[in-house]
């Protein structure tokens, strides 16, 4: 499947939800997120069927997102029915983390290979700072899904101001525990976008303070330019859609639990899936449509920002 670009799209990620048990100061309101009706969002046998036809389409691998995928019910059942889908590769979940202690070894058993866990601060109060909620939790879900065999990345948004005197303690995760710490810069999103450019940090900062090796092999598709410590375990990964883009490897589409297909992260065009899908059509038309219309790069640099925030577009 190749967009007008030429470019291979092969990766769907797929949310669950809009709604989060966080309330991270870059993406959520403090006071949370109306709830919608039950008819707006896709059934959880909806988002399967979708998925599937993405995998007879080409897709290899899958992501399960949110808001925070694990307060939807049912998501267990969804994810073993997608680990049987003949052709697919890799099947993943981006997470805050806080349900892993107690989730982590029966998503590993319905047949989820790999959590990215989303972490801001390894200290308490900062965490408490950003999320409004509590570390511990968290930490102890970073134990269960390494103890149980997922494959663990963790995913911290540089913050200038806030956690940029982090930046080392998270590296020295990758020393002596196979896992990957991956550093994205702030992205300006829907009605959070003034905290975003506030707070912005480029991942050249990463580089300043630490004595990195970059990998010789790079994942190709992937958002992260990969360095590690000379003998470290895990690598270190910088995602730098700002300060140096990657849109000429982008892989990727989104589809919200609404059923919005994006073909860009940055851009508030979108599919309609949800509609064309209740009324027993093929989605192949819509799908391609998508994919004629997957922009060749972002405009971030240019100050664009889109109207909806990571929870409503899917992280």
């Amino acid at each position: 499947m190749k967009d007008s670009f030429g470019r291979e799209i092969n990766y769907l990620r797929l949310s669950l939800t809009d709604f989060c048990n966080f309330r991270c100061a870059y993406c959520m309101p403090k006071e949370g997120v109306e709830a919608k009706k039950r008819q707006e969002i896709l059934t959880l046998e909806e988002i399967y069927a979708i998925a599937r036809h993405f995998v007879q389409m080409g897709v290899s691998k899958l992501r399960l997102t949110g808001g925070e995928p694990m307060l939807r019910p049912g998501h267990l059942g969804l994810i073993f029915s997608l680990s049987q889908l003949e052709s697919l590769k890799d099947l993943a979940m981006t997470t805050n983390g806080s349900f892993l202690s107690s989730q982590a070894q029966k998503l590993k058993e319905a047949g989820l290979k790999r959590v990215n866990i989303s972490l801001d601060s390894l200290k308490a109060d900062v965490f408490k700072e950003i999320t409004h909620s509590d570390l511990g939790p968290v930490l102890e879900g970073i134990d269960a899904a390494l103890e149980c065999g997922l494959k663990v990345k963790i995913n911290t948004v540089l913050l200038k101001g806030i956690n940029e005197g982090e930046i080392e303690d998270f590296a020295r995760l990758t020393l002596d525990r196979p896992l990957d710490v991956r550093f994205i810069e702030l992205m300006p999103l829907g009605e959070r976008a003034d905290f975003s450019k506030k707070h912005f940090l480029s991942c050249d900062r990463v580089l300043d303070k630490l004595e990195l090796v970059k990998e010789t092999e790079q994942i190709k598709g992937s958002a992260a330019t990969l360095y590690r410590y000379k003998n470290g375990l895990g690598k270190i990964g910088l995602i730098s859609p700002l300060s140096c883009n990657f849109c000429g490897e982008c892989n990727r589409l989104r589809l919200s639990c609404e059923g919005k297909l994006r073909p860009c992260l940055h851009s508030d065009y979108y599919v309609d899936l949800l509609a064309p899908l209740r009324r027993g059509e093929d989605l192949t038309p819509y799908i391609l449509e998508a994919l004629e219309n997957k922009p060749l790069h972002h405009f971030l640099k240019e100050g664009h920002k889109t109207k909806e925030s990571m929870h409503r577009i899917g992280g």
